[in-house]
């Protein structure tokens, strides 16, 4: 389920345009495989203002939780330069096939990340990345924060960001595909902008991938509307090919706005 774990928390937010207010917002998501339910997502979006902040919580549940039981916690920080993000705070914390997972990264320098914490290393099972691939990045949220500014200013999909999240270093794109009618299901139904999404990784493949079949593209498609009123603009459904499960789709089944001083989730307890 690896590829779900790369692709999901870009997918989320690679087409949420700048919020029309100024609270945060709170979506959750369930993501389905082969016909059952594998996954729960939970994504905050908080990026008015000077400063940004986005979360994201990823959990496995019913016979993939069994199998392979995952919760991961991710979060972003960072000030806005214009239409540019500039990251300072990059955090992953969590489980994943029984082991700890931790990244903690910063950039005390602008596009120069700095690895503190890296757990496991990438020696025990990742090509490293080389230096050279990690100058002029940004982590996969903040990148993509900014590709949620250039969706506002445009009104179109077409965007792309490179990025390195401590393991792996990839370059994702948007395109533009047009508006399609979504039946009603989950918390949405209505008119939503397709959106086609793509990763190519770089560096960083596990040992055990072949390279070819490693480098090849990651594809996804998104559609984004606005599920509340006057209210950012979120991607409502996800559906992204895999090897062994067909068609992974993920569904908006919740949203709804943080006041003032709340909290920023860090996902359901």
């Amino acid at each position: 389920m690896s590829p779900i774990r790369l692709l999901l928390p870009a997918a989320l937010l690679a087409l949420a345009p700048a919020p029309s207010q100024a609270e945060p917002l709170r979506a959750r998501y369930e993501v389905r495989a082969a016909g059952l339910q594998v996954m729960e997502v939970e994504a905050t979006f908080d990026l008015d203002g000077p400063r940004y902040r986005v979360v994201t919580r990823i959990r496995t549940t019913g016979l993939a939780g069994v199998f392979s039981s995952g919760d991961q916690l991710t979060s972003a920080e960072g000030r806005w330069r214009g239409a540019e993000p500039v990251p300072a705070h990059y955090r992953v914390d969590g489980t994943w096939r029984g082991g700890r997972r931790q990244v903690v990264m910063d950039w005390p320098t602008p596009g120069r990340p700095v690895l503190s914490a890296l757990e496991p290393p990438n020696e025990t099972d990742r090509e490293p990345v080389p230096e050279a691939l990690r100058l002029g990045t940004m982590d996969a949220l903040s990148a993509l924060a900014k590709l949620t500014r250039t969706v506002a200013q445009t009104g179109r999909c077409d965007a792309g960001a490179q990025v390195y999240d401590g393991r792996r270093r990839a370059d994702y794109s948007v395109q533009t595909v047009g508006l399609e009618a979504l039946p009603a299901g989950g918390a949405f139904g209505g008119e939503a902008l397709r959106c086609a999404f793509e990763s190519r990784l770089l560096a960083g493949r596990r040992g055990d991938q072949d390279p070819e079949q490693a480098a090849k593209p990651q594809p996804a498609t998104a559609w984004m509307a606005r599920p509340l009123p006057d209210r950012i603009a979120i991607p409502v459904r996800i559906e992204m090919p895999s090897r062994w499960f067909g068609t992974i789709r993920v569904m908006l089944t919740a949203v709804e706005p943080l006041r003032s001083g709340q909290e920023v989730a860090q996902g359901r307890q």
